[in-house]
C-alpha cells in the first residue's frame, strides 16, 4: 500500500510553480546576455513602481486621488481639478512623513531626524507615485489631446483597475 505524504508536504493545487528568472539565457561563459542584463536592469525599477502601489500608502493614495476626481470633476476644469489632486496628494504624503518622523520620536531611542525622515519617504512614497497615472490621464485633457469627459473617466477608471490589480 501506497503512502500519502502529510498534507503539509503535499504540493497545494491552486499554487502556481515558479517562474524562471528575468535575466535571459546565459552564454556559454555563464554569463547573462545583453538582452538579459537589459530586462534585469528594467526589472528592479518596475519592481520598485509595483512595490510602491501595492503598499498601504500607494492604496491609500489610490483611493484618495480617485475621491478627489470624483468630487472636484463636475464643478472644476481639467486643470484645476489636476492642480487639487497633485496639491492635495503631496500634503498628505508631507502629513504622513511627519507623522513617521513624529512616531520615531517617541521610540525609547529616537532616531536621528534624517534617518527618521529618509524612512519616512521610503515607506510613504507609494502614495505620491499612485497619483501618477491618473494625473497623466487628466493632464492629456489640460494638453487638450483628449477631452475633459474622457479624461476624468479615464482617470477614475485607472483609480479601479490599479486596486484590482495590485489585489493579485
Amino acid at each position: 500500500m501506497e503512502s500519502v505524504p502529510p498534507p503539509s508536504e503535499q504540493p497545494a493545487d491552486d499554487v502556481e510553480p515558479a517562474a524562471p528568472a528575468a535575466t535571459g539565457a546565459a552564454s556559454s561563459g555563464g554569463e547573462p546576455t545583453p538582452t538579459g542584463r537589459l530586462r534585469a536592469a528594467a526589472a528592479e525599477p518596475a519592481r520598485r513602481v509595483l512595490d510602491a502601489y501595492s503598499g498601504e500608502h500607494g492604496v491609500y493614495g489610490i483611493v484618495l486621488v480617485t475621491a478627489l476626481i470624483a468630487v472636484g470633476w463636475e464643478d472644476e476644469t481639467d486643470f484645476e481639478v489636476l492642480v487639487f489632486v497633485v496639491g492635495t496628494v503631496f500634503v498628505f504624503w508631507l502629513a504622513h512623513i511627519y507623522a513617521a518622523v513624529v512616531a520615531s520620536r517617541a521610540t525609547p531611542t529616537p532616531l536621528v531626524l534624517r534617518t527618521a525622515l529618509t524612512r519616512g519617504i521610503r515607506h510613504t512614497y507609494g502614495m505620491l507615485v499612485a497619483m501618477l497615472i491618473p494625473a497623466a490621464l487628466l493632464g492629456l485633457a489640460v494638453i487638450e489631446l483628449i477631452e475633459e469627459y474622457t479624461a476624468y473617466y479615464l482617470a477614475l477608471g485607472s483609480g479601479i483597475v490599479l486596486l484590482s490589480i495590485i489585489v493579485h
